[in-house]
This record gives C-alpha cells, structure tokens and sequence, in this order.
C-alpha cells in the first residue's frame, strides 16, 4: 500500500510529546479560511510512499526522539487515508514507536447507531482498528458555533464534536489546539461556549491557544487562490492571555513540556 505524502519533517517540537517526526498526508476535505498549508488541500499533489519507505527515513531520526518522542501524523487530514494510516501506525507499533496523530476530526463518522449506513459501520470499524495503535491526538476546535463553523471551514462541525465524544468514552488521551482569530474566534461568549464543552471531556491533557498569523498568504498567491483574511492581523498579547484564562489552559498539565 501506498500513500500521499506532501512532505516530512525531521524535528518537531510543537506537534506532540518530546521531538517528533512529522508525516504530513496530503489531502483535506476542509477549506479553513486561516489554513497555512492550502498546498495539502489536493491528495493527489502529494509523492507516494510505503510505510516502510517512511519509517526508514523516520527511524535516521530515532536517537533524538528521547523518552517521549516519536512519530506525529498530520496533513492536510491523516484521516482522508485511513487504510494506509492503519498500516503504517500499527508498523509503528511493532516498532515501539510513539504515535501521535494530529487531526480535525472532519472526516470522522460513528457507524454504530440503528440508521449506520453499511459504509459508516465499516468506517468506524477502522477508526476503532486505528485507535488501538494510536496514543495521542491532537484536536482543533475550529469554531463551537455551528453556523460559524460551516463559514470558517466549509463544513459542519457536529460529527467533529461528536468525535470529541466518543474519545472520551473510549478514554483515548487528547490535546486541544483552538486557533484565535480576530473578529472570529476571538470572542469572549464562544471561549466561553468552548471552555463548557472542554468542560464534559475527561481525556483533555492540554488545551493550547494558537494566536493567528497569515505567514501561508504566499502559498495562496503562488496557487491563484483569494486569501480571504489577508486584513486580518494577529490578535494582541493581552487576547491570547485572556483566552488562555478563559479557557483554563494552566489546568491542564498532566503532561508537560
């Protein structure tokens, strides 16, 4: 099996526990209006790989990963390619490596309800057939209004939630990223809306704010794509703190840098 990969990183520090190394797929099925990798959009523009040509170029990296470290997937959407994620995870696995998977959740169906399609039950069936090699996830919370949702993504954010739900009934641990935009995000009623959710999770072992910058305009220009944010500037110090307290980063610290 082969899958789309956009490109590769050796050393990330910002994309789970300890050094990683990050396998960027390629392919979304959302069009965030802050996105900085509108190159990851399109599956097909990534290069293919094996799983083990990926983890013989990972592994070079091994002795720095330290007790923590390991390997983060990331995208685009990992979970576009579910088959191939599945093998190269569970070749990880073999491998004692620490696998981390960083997603939107976008792509994300529970089949086990009355009115599963039999497609939604053979997803899900894999997502669980994932979950058993993956240790981490790193979640965004796009937007928790769901009308805003659909204007900053393209696209619902109920089975995202739903998402959310169902790995905290399974006890899958995650960290979650919220992205603060001026004029958007960055709102004292939805930090509230989002802080309530987080709230019902009891699997959250790090919330962190991510203030927004428009350092991806570029790619939007060499790819004829309208960068609609473009006015947008990056929200002032004193917003990223009073988000941080609003949504009680400090409390989450069962695991720390």
């Amino acid at each position: 099996m082969q899958g789309y990969i956009h490109q590769l990183e050796s050393f990330g520090c910002a994309d789970g526990p300890g050094s990683r190394f990050i396998i960027f797929f390629s392919g979304c099925p959302l069009r965030c209006l802050y996105c900085h990798n509108p190159d990851t959009w399109d599956k097909t523009k990534g290069k293919l790989y094996t799983v083990e040509e990926l983890l013989s170029e990972a592994e070079t990296c091994r002795a720095y990963w330290g007790p923590k470290g390991g390997i983060t997937v990331s995208g685009g959407e990992p979970l576009f390619q579910i088959d191939f994620l599945i093998e190269l995870l569970t070749e990880c696995k073999k491998r004692n490596i620490n696998t981390c998977i960083d997603t939107s959740g976008a792509t994300f169906v529970r089949g086990d309800k009355p009115d599963s399609t039999e497609a939604e039950k053979k997803w899900f069936s894999k997502f669980n057939e994932l979950m058993k090699v993956t240790d981490l996830l790193l979640m965004d919370i796009k937007h928790i209004d769901e009308q805003e949702h659909i204007k900053l993504t393209g696209q619902s954010g109920k089975n995202i939630q739903e998402m959310f739900r169902y790995l905290d009934e399974i006890k899958k641990p995650i960290w979650i990223r919220h992205v603060l935009v001026p004029g958007i995000t960055d709102n004292d009623e939805y930090l509230i809306r989002t802080r309530d959710f987080i709230r019902t999770l009891s699997n959250v072992e790090r919330v962190e704010i991510l203030p927004y910058h428009g350092l991806g305009i570029i790619k939007y220009k060499d790819l004829g794509i309208d960068y609609v944010l473009k006015d947008v500037e990056s929200p002032e110090k004193e917003r990223v703190e009073n988000a941080r307290k609003i949504l009680e980063c400090e409390k989450y610290t069962k695991w720390e840098k």
